[in-house]
């Protein structure tokens, strides 16, 4: 499969260009963005199908000259840290497509060139094995996503939009001068897999992972950096926040992974604790304030930070059943708040209202939407059966094995995220019918429904039967966890006292 990865990165690029010359044909316009995205997702599959997952080395690895002066390439590869992001990235975007059939409607042919844009550079992202070309890449996600939520969200956009591409801007020259310490430290490359292999001094280590948990922070988002994170998801369209929680945040995650435990090991493991404790505070702390919402789109966000508190709390027990856990997380909230957002997006549709108040006794006039509610609430409080259950579950044991009380105090969040989805589920589609809306309620058409399922359908083929997503990752997770084992935890008198 030569050049596969290519493939995948240009393939919504060339998409773009082509809608660039669609104006005036808004109904073709659509059906490409739809065609691109889904020949994307086929592509990714056949990745997944062809991926060797006995090895944790990287694979379809693409490597050209860029900038051979400085030691820059256009590098790329997956291994099983990256291979199931990129299948997420690519599912959900045919999804954000349709979701936005009838709810975009100023200046569809620009939001579907930015889907597609998006799409190309969170695939890079993934991929890339040259520090550059994932700087690149990662800034490349900010424009589209600035003008998804400036151009097309709420009445509040601006601030909003403004907010995010600032926070995530601070957080974006953070990493470059990690990198930029590393290239020097590392022997004047830019070059992942081998900046993975050298070894730093006690500083660099030190300053150097304060420097990627900032910027990685922010983008998961962990508290105290969260605060962009509810702005956004209320006043992007329903597309955007699909995005935003289903992929963006991810990239928080799999910065830890990809960089923080393999190069600055030491490090990792001596502010472990710490992280861990965070992650632990982001997790009460989000499901306390989704608790108190009543904008049903501002407490799916606020689930989403507590969520991924078990995400960072798993990478950072630093074993393999609280990696793997976290890594399966990561897939399991992109599908299934991603699924959320899709849903609340449609109701939004008919009753132009977010308000939990106006969800009233929606399940006589739209069963088939309640159906589906009730699955990804199950899903999301991680009820046995459901994707998030084995996600979670991992992080836990993995958590007990290292610290019993901040374990203890996760299995908290878990209970409280149960509560509020229960309430939602009681008020929004078996309390009393809101007398203005129900006649304005249709229920989910077939479009709507080709969106819904595959998600539906994942909640429960992950929940069910995870081995294989396991398998896929698990060699790449050992290996990931065989370079932290090797360390020593720094100190930090070291920091000071060592070159």
């Amino acid at each position: 499969m030569k050049n596969v990865l290519s493939i995948l990165i240009f393939l919504p690029l060339a998409g773009s260009v082509l809608l660039g010359f669609m104006r005036g044909h808004d109904r073709l316009m659509r059906w490409s963005a739809l065609g691109v995205t889904v020949a994307t997702f086929l592509v990714s599959v056949a990745v997944l199908l062809a991926f060797n997952p006995a090895t944790h080395e990287m694979q379809f690895v693409e490597r050209y000259p860029w900038a051979p002066s400085f030691n820059i390439e256009y590098a790329v590869g997956v291994d099983g840290i990256s291979i199931l992001l990129v299948l997420l990235t690519t599912l959900l975007c045919p999804i954000c497509v349709l979701a936005s059939w009838t709810a975009i409607t100023s200046r569809a042919q620009e939001f579907m060139i930015a889907i597609l844009v998006m799409e190309a550079a969170m695939i890079g992202t993934f991929v890339a094995l040259d520090f550059v070309l994932f700087f690149v890449f990662w800034e490349a996600m900010l424009i589209p996503m600035y003008l998804i939520i400036g151009v097309w969200g709420g009445p509040n956009r601006i601030y909003s939009a403004i907010k995010f591409f600032l926070y995530t801007l601070a957080g974006s020259l953070l990493l470059l001068v990690a990198i930029i310490v590393l290239y020097f430290a590392g022997g004047n490359t830019f070059d992942i897999l081998t900046l993975m292999g050298r070894s730093y001094s006690a500083t660099v280590q030190f300053w150097v992972f304060w420097a990627f948990f900032l910027a990685f922070a922010i983008k998961i988002p962990m508290i105290p950096f969260h605060t962009w994170l509810p702005d956004a998801h209320v006043e992007a369209p329903a597309a955007g926040s699909i995005i935003l929680a289903g992929i963006l945040l991810k990239m928080g995650g799999y910065g830890f992974l990809r960089f923080c435990l393999p190069m600055v090991p030491d490090a990792s493991l001596a502010f472990s604790t710490i992280i861990m404790t965070l992650s632990v505070g982001a997790i009460l702390y989000g499901a306390f304030m989704a608790l108190a919402q009543t904008d049903v789109k501002k407490l799916i966000a606020y689930s989403s930070v507590s969520h991924m508190g078990f995400v960072t709390l798993g990478i950072f027990v630093l074993n393999t059943r609280g990696v793997e856990g976290a890594l399966l997380q990561m897939v399991n909230h992109g599908i299934t708040t991603g699924a959320l957002f899709l849903a609340i997006g449609q109701f939004y549709d008919r009753s132009h209202s977010r308000l939990l108040e106006d969800f009233g006794g929606i399940s006589k006039p739209m069963p088939m939407y309640g159906a589906l509610w009730v699955i990804f609430s199950f899903s999301s409080f991680g009820f046995p059966g459901t994707n998030s259950f084995i996600g979670e579950f991992l992080v836990l044991v993995g958590s007990f094995e290292r610290h019993w009380l901040l374990a203890t105090a996760a299995t908290l969040g878990l209970i409280l995220s149960a509560f509020y989805m229960l309430w939602v589920v009681r008020k929004a589609l078996f309390g009393t019918v809101v007398k203005s809306l129900s006649g304005s309620l249709p229920d989910l058409n077939v479009r709507e429904l080709v969106a819904a399922i595959p998600l539906a359908v994942l909640v429960f083929v992950i929940g069910l039967y995870p081995r294989p997503w396991l398998s896929v990752m698990h060699a790449s997770v050992e290996h990931l966890l065989m370079q932290v084992g090797a360390a020593t935890p720094l100190q930090f008198t070291e920091v000071w006292t060592r070159p």
